[in-house]
């Protein structure tokens, strides 16, 4: 492991990420591209190793202070290629933290390949591949969304499929504010935010109450 890249995993705030952790980092890094020559886990334009590790890997990893860590389970909305759940589930690994990372996918090659790499890594998930909006009572801790639907859209899913979490991290993009300013005309939400460390026009909300206004 060059300590290059282990500087660079350094970035990730209050986790001392150890060498072993960025090895495997890096293995789903390898298997994330290998497996794009086949279908669509992430954009063409974020196709390079570096590119990976800042948008998707140091991105994904950033959360992590806001995860709650004596749940159960933690829930990843639409995981996609396993952003950022599978990352979530290498940091818990690393903590030597038992909750299982549950993975809600509606695309059955993708869940293929989260099933291989949660295997390969040896990592503690469940990846479910159903629809998320079908599915009521959902009991959890943190509820985690990333580049899965727009802001309002998770913030019903959740007040209405979900019957318990402890939270909900939402990724922010360059068009966030407004999203969320909007979303404040609607909903009385209890939430911290902090700026992303991958983009200066980006930030991540941890929400712990939702409640729609009257």
């Amino acid at each position: 492991m060059d300590n290059v890249i282990l500087n660079y995993y350094s970035k990730i705030t209050g986790l001392n990420v150890s060498r072993e952790t960025c090895n495997e980092l890096e293995s789903l890094i390898s298997m994330i591209l290998e497996k794009n020559k086949q279908i669509n886990i992430i954009s063409k334009k974020t196709c390079e190793k570096d590119a990976v590790r800042e948008r998707h890997i140091i991105d994904s990893a950033q959360i992590i202070d806001f995860v709650d860590l004596n749940s159960n389970t933690t829930t990843d909305l639409g995981t996609g290629g396993g952003m950022p759940g599978l990352i979530v589930a290498i940091i818990m690994k690393k903590l030597k933290n038992s909750m299982k990372i549950n993975l809600y996918e509606k695309s059955y090659h993708k869940c293929v390949f989260l099933k291989e790499v949660s295997k390969k890594l040896k990592l503690n998930t469940e990846v479910i591949q159903k629809d998320i909006f079908k599915l009521n009572n959902i009991e959890t801790g943190t509820v985690m969304s990333r580049a899965f639907k727009p802001m309002p859209i998770i913030l019903n899913l959740v007040s209405q499929n979900f019957k318990k979490y402890k939270n909900v991290i939402l990724f922010m993009g360059d068009k966030g504010r407004k999203i969320f300013n909007d979303a404040l005309q609607e909903w009385e939400l209890d939430y911290e935010e902090k700026k992303s460390l991958t983009n200066n026009d980006s930030f991540i909300l941890n929400i712990k109450n939702i409640k729609k206004k009257n």
